[in-house]
């Protein structure tokens, strides 16, 4: 079964949604960090470092690359995905290697 390597594209925040709903200061995401890589090679490991509650949302797109399942894009073999934090959300690439 093929590799997923995990790129973070971006790491967000919604300013305006923190600033009405949140009781304290946050930034970006300090778990990621822009560029940042991440190469899964098991169907039940979480990669070292990863949050697993952002694995958790992105796993499915994983499974679907492993599987040679093609998401919809224009390139086959990668997926775009981000985890549902509602404040600070991280997008993430999601390439099948060999």
């Amino acid at each position: 079964m093929p590799n997923v390597k995990i790129t973070v594209l971006k790491r967000t925040i919604f300013q305006d949604v923190v600033d009405e709903h949140a009781p304290w200061e946050m930034g970006p995401c300090a778990r990621f960090h822009d560029g940042q890589e991440f190469i899964v090679d098991s169907d039940v490991t979480l990669p070292e470092g990863f949050c697993a509650w952002a694995y958790t949302d992105i796993q499915k797109y994983i499974m679907l690359l492993r599987l040679d399942g093609n998401p919809g894009l224009d390139h086959e073999g990668t997926a775009i995905a981000c985890c549902t934090d509602g404040f600070r959300p991280v997008v993430f690439k999601l390439e099948k290697i060999e």
